[in-house]
Parts: C-alpha cells; sequence; structure tokens
C-alpha cells in the first residue's frame, strides 16, 4: 500500500483487531552464553556475548482472543505471560529500578549491553533465559508449560482458581550468599550473590561480587527445578537416592544443552577442539565462574573431564560402582547426567563421520592446522542438531515416568519408550546410544532381561488383556472422555489460567468416573489403583464411603508431530494413592511416613485405548520395606535434616538447603 503524503497512516482497526505493522515473533535481548568471567579472557570475550531469541511478549492471543492497544507493551521487571521479575534486595533493604525492554533506545540495540555493573541488565538477563528454557520445554512437549499450583491449608480461605499461578517470580538479588534455588512455597526463583574467594591463579578478583542471577547455567537449572516441578510435584519427595538426584541431574541436562543453542560458541568450541567434543571445552562445564568463586578448580561441575590438584585436564572415564555407592543428590545425578552427554557424543559422532573422511581424504584423521571454516560450519550445524534432538528426547521422556519414587531405571525407560512412539525408525541408532552410555555406568532397571530397545520400551496394555478383564468399555468410555474435554480445551483456553482450569474440570469429570462408573476390580487389576478395600493395605487414606482415596494428579494433553510427519495425539493422567504406615513396627514411638503409590496411564486418543500403564503400586511390600528402610538409615543426606514428609511450608525450602550443601 502507498501512502501519500497527505494521507493519513493506517490506524489500528478496532474491528479486525488487526494493526498494520506485523508482531514480531522472537524479542532479541543479549546476555551472556555462559556467565561474565568468560567475557575477561581474550579467546572467549567475543563469543560470551551472544544474542537470545525468546518468544515475543505481549503474545498474541490465542484461539482469536481480543486484542487490543493497551497489550502492546511489555510491564515494566519484565513482567510477562510466564514470569515476574520482582529486583528486590533484601540485604540492602532496597527495590532496584525494573527494565523497561520496550524503551526505543533498549530495542534498538538488541537489548542493554552485558556487564555485571548494571542491576537493569541483571532483569534482562534472568528473563531471557528463563524465557528459553520454558519455550525449549513447550517445543518437545508440545502444549503450554504451567507453573505448580499453589497448595491449600486446612484452616485456610479456599482457592478460588484452584491455586493457579500464572507467574514464576524471579528476584535477581535475593541473598547475600553463595547460592541459587527454586522455592516451591513461593513460586519463585532466588538468586544469591557473594564475594569470590581468593585464588592462586589470578582467574578471579580476590572479594569481586560474583552473581549467580549473570550465569545462563544457574538460571537455566533453577527454571528448570520449577517445570519440572509443575509436572511432577511428588518427585520433590525423597524416597530414593535417585529422587533428589534425578531433579538435579534433569536440571543439569537442559542447562547443558542450551549451551549447543549458541552458534558463535559452538562454531568457536569446534574450532578449537578441532572437532572433538570428547576433549577439554567449555560446552561440557557448567557454571564456571561459581565453581571458582567458591574455591574449586574449575566449573562447578563438569560433565567431560575434571581438573586434578595439579591443575591438569584429566578425562572422566564411567565407573559402573559409583551408581551403587554415591548417595549425595549432586555426585549421583552427575552420573546420570554424564551418561546423557556420552549418549549425545556418541551420536554426534555418527552424524560427522563423514564429513571428517571426505575432510580427511578418507583417513579420519585431519591434517595440523586450523579447520576450514566451511567445515567447522557444518560441524557446528550437526553438534547443535544432535543436541537438540537429544534434550528433546530427555523432555519428552517426563510424559512417560511413573508419578512417584523415580529411579534412574525408570527414566531411562521413559526415553526409550517416548522416542520409540514419536520416531518407530531409528536409522540414526540414538537409542542404542543411550542405552550403552547407561549400561557403562551400571544404570539399568531391575525388572527386565536384556537390555535390547523392546525389553526397556515400557510393555503395552494389549486390547487382549482388557478384553480378557473386561475393561475394554470402561477405558473406551474414559478416552472417548478425554477426547471430548481436551478438544473443548484446545477450543476455548484463549489463556494458559482458562487452559489450567479447563484441566482441573478434566480431573475433576475423569476421577468421577473411575469413581463411579469403571468396573473396579478389572480396572485395579490392569492399572494397580487401588479401589478396593483390602486387608493388606494398611494405612490406606479412604473417603467418607470408606473406599480407598486417590488423586487424579494431571492431565495432560500430549499432541506431537514426528520427523516423518507422523502425529501423536495422546492424553497422559497421573494418578497418586496415599498410605500412612509405621517407619519402624518395633518402635514404640512409632514415627509414620507418607508411602504413595500410582500410576501413569497413557491413552491412544486416535483408538481410543489405554497404551501403557506405568505404575508403582501402592501394594508393594518390597517399596514399603525399601522406603522405611532408606528413610530411618538416613541414606539421604539432607533428608532427616532438612525435609518434612507433609506439603512444603513456607519454612521448607529443599532447594534452597539441598543447594547450599555444595
Amino acid at each position: 500500500m502507498i501512502i501519500s503524503p497527505n494521507q493519513a497512516p493506517p490506524r489500528w482497526d478496532a474491528r479486525t483487531r488487526r494493526d498494520p505493522i506485523p508482531r514480531p515473533a522472537f524479542r532479541r535481548l543479549r546476555g551472556y552464553a555462559f556467565d561474565p568471567s568468560l567475557s575477561l579472557r581474550m579467546d572467549t570475550a567475543l563469543v560470551n556475548e551472544v544474542v537470545f531469541k525468546v518468544p515475543w511478549e505481549p503474545a498474541a492471543p490465542r484461539n482469536g482472543g481480543a486484542a487490543g492497544p493497551k497489550e502492546e507493551r511489555l510491564p515494566r521487571g519484565p513482567v510477562g505471560e510466564y514470569v515476574e521479575v520482582i529486583d528486590y534486595d533484601p540485604a540492602s533493604g532496597c527495590f532496584y529500578e525494573p527494565v523497561d525492554l520496550d524503551k526505543p533506545e533498549v530495542l534498538a540495540q538488541d537489548g542493554l549491553v552485558p556487564t555485571e555493573g548494571n542491576p537493569q541488565f541483571h532483569q534482562q538477563m534472568v528473563y531471557a533465559v528463563a524465557m528459553t528454557t520454558i519455550r525449549n520445554f513447550e517445543r518437545a512437549l508440545g502444549r503450554p508449560a504451567l507453573w505448580a499450583p499453589r497448595a491449600w491449608r486446612e484452616g485456610a480461605e479456599e482457592l478460588e482458581d484452584d491455586g493457579y499461578v500464572q507467574r514464576l517470580r524471579i528476584y535477581p538479588h535475593a541473598l547475600r550468599e553463595a547460592n541459587a534455588y527454586y522455592s516451591p512455597a513461593k513460586k519463585a526463583l532466588l538468586f544469591g550473590y557473594f564475594p569470590a574467594a581468593p585464588r592462586r591463579d589470578g582467574g578471579l578478583l580476590p572479594g569481586g561480587t560474583v552473581f549467580s542471577c549473570l550465569s545462563h547455567d544457574i538460571v537455566a537449572h533453577e527454571t528448570t527445578h520449577a517445570l519440572l516441578d509443575g509436572m511432577h510435584r511428588r518427585f520433590v519427595e525423597p524416597t530414593h537416592p535417585d529422587a533428589l538426584a534425578f531433579h538435579e541431574a534433569f536440571a543439569d541436562i537442559v542447562a547443558l544443552f542450551q549451551h549447543f543453542s549458541f552458534p558463535e560458541v559452538l562454531r568457536h568450541q569446534i574450532g578449537q577442539t578441532r572437532g572433538n567434543l570428547s576433549s577439554e571445552n567449555l560446552l561440557g562445564e557448567l557454571a564456571q565462574q561459581f565453581g571458582q568463586a567458591i574455591g574449586n578448580y574449575g566449573a562447578l561441575r563438569n560433565y567431560i573431564g575434571e581438573r586434578d590438584t595439579a591443575d591438569k585436564w584429566v578425562p572422566k572415564k564411567p565407573e559402573p560402582g559409583d551408581y551403587h555407592t554415591t548417595t549425595e543428590p549432586h555426585a549421583r545425578g552427575a552420573i546420570l547426567v554424564s551418561a546423557v552427554f556420552e549418549a549425545f557424543l556418541s551420536i554426534y559422532r555418527s552424524r560427522v563421520g563423514d564429513l571428517l573422511r571426505i575432510a580427511s581424504n578418507g583417513t579420519g584423521v585431519l591434517q595440523d592446522g586450523a579447520l576450514h571454516p566451511d567445515l567447522v560450519n557444518r560441524l557446528a550445524a550437526e553438534a547443535a542438531k544432535s543436541a537438540q534432538h537429544v534434550l528433546n528426547m530427555c523432555i519428552r521422556a517426563l510424559d512417560y515416568c511413573p508419578p512417584v519414587d523415580i529411579c534412574f531405571g525408570d527414566y531411562l525407560r521413559a526415553i526409550i519408550t517416548a522416542d520409540s512412539d514419536l520416531v518407530p525408525d531409528d536409522d540414526l541408532r540414538y537409542r542404542v546410544a543411550i542405552i550403552e552410555a547407561f549400561r557403562r555406568r551400571g544404570i539399568y532397571p531391575q525388572d527386565v532381561r536384556t537390555l535390547s530397545v523392546d525389553s526397556l520400551r515400557w510393555p503395552l496394555v494389549r486390547e487382549q488383556e482388557q478384553h480378557s478383564a473386561g475393561l475394554h468399555e470402561d477405558v473406551q468410555e474414559i478416552a472417548s472422555k478425554l477426547q471430548s474435554h481436551l478438544r473443548k480445551m484446545a477450543d476455548y483456553s484463549p489463556t494458559r489460567k482458562a487452559l489450567f482450569l479447563n484441566m482441573g474440570g478434566t480431573r475433576a469429570a475423569i476421577h468421577k468416573l473411575i469413581a463411579h462408573e469403571v468396573d473396579k476390580a478389572p480396572f485395579e487389576k490392569v492399572t494397580g489403583v487401588a479401589l478396593l478395600m483390602r486387608r493388606e493395605l494398611e494405612g490406606i487414606t479412604q473417603d467418607g464411603d470408606g473406599n480407598p482415596k486417590f488423586e487424579v494428579h494431571s492431565v495432560r494433553p500430549a499432541q506431537r508431530i514426528g520427523p516423518d510427519g507422523d502425529a501423536l495425539n495422546q492424553a497422559v493422567i497421573s494418578i497418586t494413592q496415599k498410605r500412612v504406615l509405621p517407619l519402624d513396627e518395633s518402635d514404640p514411638a512409632r514415627p509414620m511416613f507418607n508411602f504413595r503409590g500410582g500410576c501413569t496411564l497413557i491413552f491412544d486418543l486416535d483408538t481410543l485405548s489405554l497404551r501403557y500403564c506405568i505404575a508403582k503400586s501402592i501394594g508393594s511390600a518390597e517399596r514399603v520395606r525399601a522406603q522405611s528402610r532408606y528413610r530411618r538409615e538416613g541414606k539421604a543426606t539432607l533428608r532427616a535434616t532438612y525435609f518434612a514428609d507433609c506439603s512444603l511450608t513456607e519454612q521448607e525450602e529443599p532447594f534452597a538447603l539441598l543447594h547450599r550443601s555444595l
């Protein structure tokens, strides 16, 4: 359209609700790829400052909802759809002025210049990294991210919105200590700052202030804790040595693989290592500045190698016995992360093998000297693609995990099953690489006969089994109700709050259906959910009619498209139950503990069938013995001191104390 000099420019049309200038897809914000310390080194200064492409906010309304001029600016803070940055410093007793990311001067230069001394840049940094992490989850899971709801407590006012939490709060300067953590009670991320410890190598300014909110790895790690808690709130309960370790490991996996989304960093490290990412490089390290500031020889955690006391880098070798002897959550979680990272390295080497053969005239040994820039670009592209695939596999697997008492073997099976469902033809052997890396560290489920892909996949609930149990019609009715509710959700959920409330309505409908309409004995036989009172179920909580209580913990849609264009249209239901049991039968005081069971049911909405039932039986005597022994012996490093079996209160901050134990 050509506008004459005397013609007024087009205005926002209230009838069509369209602006003549299209809304940007992304907001470009500058930040650190790792942390500020790498900007003070000549070899990394140019690549450490990157531009994050985060989804543009305010976003266009979902499902054709109303939008108007009032929604055109991102409130200062920033305060978006998912997060709210509140920069209050309790130690100083002050609020720092919130950043305005829509200010023309800020927009024109891709956000504020990265600097340690500007609190407004700190706000920009945490916002950019948190939104990048959220986007990775939504892309892998195929649905909007939701935070864990506020818990209703006896005596408190009834929650009118079912505890909906729209925004995760982020406090960049909440603590004056070497710590950062996610608070389940406050639904917030709290970051600390502290003086660096003196170092002989002069790597950091002695006494200089280190801000944890400026570390990409720490911000991504804590955001992942919040996202995981929003999906599986029982994973924070230390029922097994793997429970807390899994939370830590998964948060590290997300932070680690987000390194590969920075093209400049990736090309730089590919060039430095000559394509060998198994050698010393920054991509396999987490929180370099933080680790050095608290006195480590190098990064806070390194999954490729480590520096010894002589400051010599040595590669790490898997030790299968470590998984059976290591109990500290971070150290135990590191075993899982190293397995996933080794699998990535195997996949990467497989994908670039032909490039290296071409570049070396078939020998596989590259000539001395710098790599050709075109080869660096191709290797970097393959590394980025491999890393994103592995990250997606790890996030998608969360839908295939049991809702309670997770262990690393369960997670291995979840990865294999989720990937097999979406990508039936594993021609690049991603699943074999995962299995091999876990096997080399002694991580495998106890209830499988072989470590093959077919054995590790969760068993299908066969249609014949449903028919023989007399459950086929009940399953179809549940799946049909799910299909109907999820369609309504898609059509009538213009906001995340509406989606949350609609999902709550679906949970209530499914609970009523299971409690009052299904044939209880067959349903219990197939799913493991106790619906009938049995003598051996001592301590199980009961409803007003004397039946075993159960909670439909969540109903999650799963609509994903595979690489071949195949669509998965599923619904994931998590059901949990609780028994209150004595910790030790021989103890006269009879202290009690909460023992939980439950299952994850995955329905195929196209065929209206139950595909998987991933259960942790509420009636398992073996699990009862294992959990009571684990709690009595205090094998959870922090359990006896820092954790309670009841719901978290304002005084109970598991991640705060867990991270402080470093």
